[in-house]
């Protein structure tokens, strides 16, 4: 069984790593903090230094909203389409690819956090509107008996868009103080992976048992909890009030920001790697609707409980697990074109076990359905992350100086809508093969053809640099100059980080504005 899945935490410079991460703690599982102190003198140090409210935010974004959010939404979700609502596979995988539309526009929401204060805050009232926005959705499709398709799909997206705030929230929390306590920055990441990760695990391990008690109307419900967290981090965050902000120049840090992404997505070392990540997802159709309604079918399918589902899930994301630290402790410095081409080929081959499970060929080796299950998706979650995180690396290295984090944020959201689409077109695949909700005869024809699929993207891969993941693909332009470094770029004397606003020349080169060219705004003060 396979399972797309993009969790997103931030990295000190104001990017993403993936989640979650326990190379940070040096392999060791998670037990010891990178300094090498015991979790509680780390969780005390950042507390300190940070206030303990940075941490509260952090906990309850990324392990309540987004690890035991995400993980044990996903399982109610899977249930609430198929047995609620009762659409067939393929209108399931368009709803849910709906849903993410929000997480496509990350970057305007990371935009209004960064150049919109509310009465004088610019994390504190998103974080508030995120709290509200996730509970008051659950709490509507818990609380209403049947709702119609269109309400409940407002519902769904509204819960995501909160999630999405949320995140682009505490992202800004974390690049702040990353550039202000450069000491902490691997301690910063280090909380976001284990928070993460421990609540993917919490919420695996409990959906697929609190569905089968109450009901995937009843889960939702719950999801509320992750969100009331939220908004009580909202209220307790510590953050300094913006005095004298002028409204009347947000439409032109707004402009500046879009002038500064335009024309470095202009830049061939910058807009060929993303064409690949593009059409690395949109050529692997989604096809998890028609397994997931096979997998739970009691007539034609393999008839798992909900709680066997939720157990499947979480083992796999115990291969997650391992895939990060094998990436972390050998694969980390290989060359991105080969570790793409192999992650590729593996992608591709560990499908097939779906198909050997689909055509019941394991039977016939002697294996029993839930084993089989356990480890396809124990290998597919393994070799997602091997796939993942030299893409998090890649992207990383192509945001320019003073635009990291909003620039990050928009990569992944051309990823993110190449997830997207990868869901409606696997949905139309199965509806063009018949695959319905009790159907599955042509299932394997659908899993074979995204194998085949898979390797598309392969003729694509010369648009990705040969260069190594320690190696800068920037041009030199786009780089810091040699009077400071990357961190003390976009400052001024005045404390505030600004955008380095980017043009393209007569020959069509990425070059640096000049001052008299164009006036530079502050972007966001530090906290």
């Amino acid at each position: 069984m396979e399972q797309e899945q993009l969790q997103e935490t931030p990295h000190g410079d104001g990017n993403l790593k993936a989640a979650p991460d326990p190379g940070y703690g040096g392999g060791n599982g998670g037990c010891i903090a990178p300094n090498g102190t015991l979790p509680c003198g780390w969780l005390g140090r950042l507390s300190r230094e940070l206030h303990w409210s940075f941490v509260l935010a952090v906990v309850a974004v990324y392990g309540a909203c987004q690890g035991v959010g995400s993980s044990f939404g996903s399982v109610a979700a899977g249930y609430y389409w198929k047995d609620v609502q009762r659409v067939q596979p393929a209108a399931s995988q368009f709803y849910q690819g709906v849903v993410n539309v929000p997480w496509v526009v990350k970057p305007l929401w990371g935009l209004f956090t960064d150049v919109v204060p509310v009465a004088g805050y610019r994390r504190r009232p998103y974080l508030l509107l995120a709290g509200v926005m996730g509970v008051s959705s659950m709490l509507t499709l818990a609380l209403r008996r049947t709702p119609a398709i269109v309400p409940a799909l407002v519902a769904f997206t509204t819960q995501a868009a909160g999630a999405a705030i949320a995140d682009v929230v505490v992202d800004a929390m974390v690049a702040q103080n990353s550039i202000s306590h450069p000491p902490l920055a691997a301690d910063m990441q280090s909380l976001c992976g284990y928070c993460s990760s421990a609540g993917a695990l919490v919420g695996y391990s409990i959906s697929g048992l609190v569905v089968h008690a109450i009901g995937s109307q009843g889960a939702l419900g719950l999801l509320s909890i992750p969100s009331v967290l939220v908004f009580s981090a909202g209220i307790l965050v510590k953050e300094e009030r913006a005095k004298d902000f002028e409204y009347n120049q947000v439409h032109k840090k707004f402009y500046e920001a879009v002038e500064s992404m335009w024309a470095t997505l202009k830049c061939p070392q910058v807009w060929r790697p993303c064409v690949y990540m593009f059409l690395m997802f949109v050529l692997s159709p989604d096809i998890q609707g028609g397994l997931f309604y096979w997998y739970t079918d009691s007539s034609t399918g393999l008839a798992f409980s909900e709680g066997f589902i939720g157990l499947i899930y979480s083992i796999g994301s115990v291969g997650s697990l391992l895939g990060v630290l094998l990436y972390q402790n050998m694969l980390k410095d290989y060359p991105f074109r080969g570790l793409l081409l192999w992650g590729q080929l593996l992608a591709c081959l560990s499908g097939m076990i779906d198909l050997v499970l689909v055509t019941r060929l394991n039977l016939r080796l002697g294996m029993p359905d839930y084993l089989f299950a356990v480890m396809d998706n124990s290998v597919s979650q393994l070799i997602g992350q091997l796939k993942w995180l030299p893409l998090l690396v890649l992207c990383s290295k192509l945001c320019p100086v003073g635009i990291e984090g909003t620039f990050f944020a928009l990569l992944m959201s051309i990823q993110n809508l190449g997830l997207l689409m990868s869901a409606w077109w696997g949905g139309l695949l199965l509806h063009a093969l018949g695959v319905t909700r009790t159907e599955f005869g042509n299932l394997w024809v659908a899993v074979l053809a995204r194998n085949a699929m898979r390797l598309l993207p392969l003729a694509f891969l010369f648009l990705v640099p040969r260069s190594d993941q320690n190696s800068t693909i920037l041009p030199a332009e786009m780089l810091p100059g040699d009077g400071g470094s990357a961190g003390d770029v976009g400052q001024g004397s005045s404390g505030v980080i600004e955008f380095s606003v980017l043009r393209g020349d007569e020959n069509g080169e990425v070059v640096e504005a000049e001052e008299e060219e164009l006036e530079l705004t502050p972007l966001m003060e530090k906290i």
